[in-house]
């Protein structure tokens, strides 16, 4: 049953957002209204429909006592009974349909966590894991700034994945990853436990978040290169401060203009997504639910090689494969959180 009260709520709302727009002169904040006025307009369009047709059962209802009409009245009843769970299917639909973010590129985050070198290299385990999903799902995968590892491993990598429902899919990633090995570097054959960060950000519009010139401090360095020929002997590679925030971001391709706007782009990201935690947080607390909540201290995920098994804690899951997803096989993975995140949120049901 769908609360009549919330349905209301976001009718209000729908109103107020209606209002504003014709008196607001800031052009972010018309923007930031109209996508939500956007998102709103097909739930409220069904919840009147839905408003209407209770009405016209109740209505009917009525002519039950009527003898002369009491026929007419139950098969009016039926077809309105009909419209009814149809309408009611749909809202729930619209309802439950995930944020304005889904359809967004991502920038993806991986930092080594506890373990030292075997940390690293289980980071890039998980950025080619990463990479091989871009290609099954044909997006572009662009590293945009890495620290690496003698052994090959990454202590942080910063990658931008664009395409079409990349943060819809990739959204439950974020967290701490943990894997339970052998390393490299170890001899006695010793299992040991490491992990590694994972970040997934909703790319930014420049419209979204307010970044004032003044507030940023831009240098230029030389960037690495693999040596040879490739060594970079000009000062291209970029790195942006937003000073009042205290965020560094560097992006070190061979184009001094490019590693600009890449940085640009991760420090928006990066702005955005404090500004949707701080919001997050000062909402209701069970609109944060476990598979939907992004917190990067979280342990989500475990890697365990000698058995060859993946398992993700917040949703009990455990799958013996853990050879294909590295190879990028994470639909069922993914899948899995998406209808456990569904559930949670038909039970809320919160915007």
């Amino acid at each position: 049953m769908i609360p009549r009260q919330r349905l209301e709520q976001v009718i209000a709302r729908q109103q107020w957002i209606q209002e504003e727009l014709l008196k607001q002169p800031d052009h972010r904040v018309v923007a930031e209204l109209s996508r939500e006025f956007s998102k709103l307009r097909p739930i409220v369009a069904r919840a009147q429909r839905y408003f209407d047709l209770q009405e016209e059962i109740e209505e009917t209802r009525l002519l039950l006592d009527d003898p002369e009409l009491r026929q007419l009245a139950v098969d009016e009843l039926s077809i309105l009974s009909d419209q009814k769970s149809d309408c009611e299917a749909e809202l729930l639909e619209v309802l439950l349909e995930s944020s304005s973010n889904d359809k967004r590129s991502v920038v993806l985050e991986i930092r080594a966590g506890t373990g030292g070198e075997e940390a690293a290299l289980f980071g890039g385990v998980l950025f080619r894991m990463y990479e091989k999903y871009a290609e099954l799902k044909n997006w572009k995968y662009e590293l945009l700034n890495s620290s690496d590892t003698t052994l090959g491993g990454f202590k942080e990598a910063i990658v931008l994945i664009e395409g079409r429902n990349a943060y819809a899919r990739l959204k439950f990633e974020s967290g701490v990853h943990r894997v339970q090995r052998v390393p490299r570097t170890e001899s006695s054959g010793r299992i040991h436990t490491s992990a590694a960060t994972v970040a997934v950000l909703p790319e930014a519009e420049e419209i979204e978040v307010e970044i004032k010139q003044e507030d940023l401090r831009i240098d230029t360095m030389r960037a690495s290169g693999s040596g040879g020929q490739h060594v970079n002997t000009t000062d291209s590679a970029v790195r942006i401060t937003h000073l009042p925030s205290g965020i560094s971001v560097v992006s070190s391709e061979k184009s001094q203009h490019r590693n600009r706007a890449r940085a640009m782009t991760v420090l928006r990201s990066r702005l955005r997504d404090i500004e949707d935690e701080r919001a997050s947080q000062e909402r209701a607390s069970s609109r944060r639910s476990l598979v939907g909540s992004g917190d990067r201290s979280e342990r989500i995920r475990t890697y365990n090689f000698p058995q060859g098994r993946v398992s993700d804690h917040r949703i009990d899951l455990t799958l013996y494969k853990l050879a294909q997803i590295l190879q990028g096989d994470l639909d069922e993975l993914i899948d899995a959180l998406a209808s456990h995140d569904r559930a949670s949120r038909l039970a809320n049901l919160e915007l």
